[in-house]
């Protein structure tokens, strides 16, 4: 029987994962210049964690979350996203005591049953941040700002930062009966979700891909129409210190958030060369979540990143994966057993080492030098171990350099600093 990966997962193996870890590590840098510590959170929760503030009729919730029971009878979901799991800890930990803002960043697999396409798989992978503790736009402007400089330094280019707010509790009743009174005579024509969504939540029909529903909310009034004196505050100053930082940007009244927990500001990056799954990070603030947790009141943004939406757009510019800084090529049984001490004597000096476990021929195993790309080879033979001498070949530039054994000289050559 021959096993494969379920339906909407994969692999991921060499020489790509050297793109996943340098997208990584440059996050993790940039993180770190703005203060954002990392915390690993579990990949399974409870559901109610997520309907609590998810939301029930939305399309996570309602279709796409891996929920099922454990063997104690409890109702268990794999985390759709990061958000949710992110606030349960902070509420249980009681983070909201440390000095505000607090700053987290997070990395690793969601999980949603949605129909596997370019660029969505039901295992994908988020690079998250989320800031605690202040209300003020200016952290708003400085996490966007974060996030630019984030897809910025991994090479990604022709980006589209949209941003909006989409209101609080005190305006957004006042723009849902706006929007029902505007779909209401055009409802027949929406699909059965839509129509469901008229009286649970008709924000959510503003989320909706399919294309008859697109074209009938064409003209629907804006949320930001609609913004109490306070949210229109916050988003003047939002837009005055995006440009104040730089941070080229669109407004975009239409945008909706797929998340129920979202208020005042929001934001999506998009890509044109994408296609229709052409989003490529998102976020937004959700100052009501942790009083809905149980924790005191406490306003709260953040954003996530999709691995698998940014990889194809810069794998072709990325630096090529690293290969290893030398081969060591035995002939004959003596010369193997110094090989496989001489490879390991350079590795504490922290060179990449290979070392043939087998002598075989030169030629054979000049054929592996350059199919794993190593960077400098040398021959160890009998002549070799009785000279006290190797000669290191650049495998790039072709130069030949005479040294002892001595693994400290080797290593200068290797680097390039003889």
């Amino acid at each position: 029987m021959k096993f494969k990966t379920l339906k909407g997962v994969q692999d991921i193996l060499p020489p790509d994962i050297s793109i996943w870890q340098q997208i990584e590590a440059a996050s993790r840098a940039i993180f770190k210049t703005y203060g954002y510590q990392e915390i690993r959170l579990p990949i399974i929760e409870s559901t109610d964690i997520f309907i609590r503030s998810i939301g029930e009729t939305t399309d996570i919730v309602e279709k796409e979350m891996y929920t099922f029971q454990d063997k104690g009878g409890r109702s268990v979901t794999l985390r759709p996203e990061g958000t949710a799991s992110f606030v349960r800890a902070y509420v249980e930990y009681h983070l909201y005591n440390e000095p505000p803002p607090q700053k987290f960043y997070y990395m690793g697999p969601m999980f949603r049953y949605e129909r596997p396409q370019a660029g969505r798989y039901r295992q994908f992978y988020q690079i998250g941040a989320e800031a605690m503790g202040v209300e003020d736009p200016k952290l708003d402007a400085e996490i966007i700002a974060m996030l630019s400089k984030i897809l910025k330094s991994i090479g990604l280019a022709g980006l589209n930062f949209e941003v909006t707010s989409i209101g609080c509790k005190e305006c957004r009743p006042d723009y849902r009966e706006a929007l029902k009174n505007f779909l209401h005579d055009k409802l027949s024509g929406f699909c059965n979700d839509c129509q469901r969504r008229f009286e649970l939540n008709p924000l959510r029909i503003l989320d909706c891909k399919v294309p008859d529903c697109i074209n009938l909310r064409k003209g629907a009034p804006s949320v930001i129409a609609y913004l109490c004196a306070d949210c229109k505050e916050h988003f003047e100053k939002l837009k005055h210190y995006l440009g104040m930082l730089k941070v080229p940007h669109t407004i975009n009244p239409n945008l909706v958030r797929g998340l129920d927990y979202y208020t005042k500001t929001a934001f999506e990056v998009t890509s044109e060369s994408l296609g229709a799954q052409k989003a490529v990070a998102a976020g937004g603030r959700y100052d009501g979540m942790v009083d809905d947790f149980g924790g005191p009141p406490t306003p709260g943004i953040g954003f996530a990143i999709g691995m698998e939406r940014i990889i194809p757009l810069i794998r072709d510019s990325i630096g090529k994966p690293e290969t290893p800084d030398l081969l060591i090529c035995p002939l004959g049984q003596e010369a193997s057993e110094k090989g496989l001490l001489f490879a390991e004597q350079l590795r504490t000096r922290g060179l990449w080492v290979e070392a043939n476990y087998e002598s075989t021929s030169l030629k054979s195993q000049m054929r592996k030098a350059n199919r794993i790309g190593a960077k400098n080879i040398i021959v160890l033979g009998e002549d070799e171990l009785k000279k006290g001498e190797v000669l290191v070949k650049d495998m790039i530039s072709g130069t030949v350099t005479k040294t002892s054994l001595d693994t400290g000289e080797l290593a200068k050559i290797i680097r390039g600093e003889k």
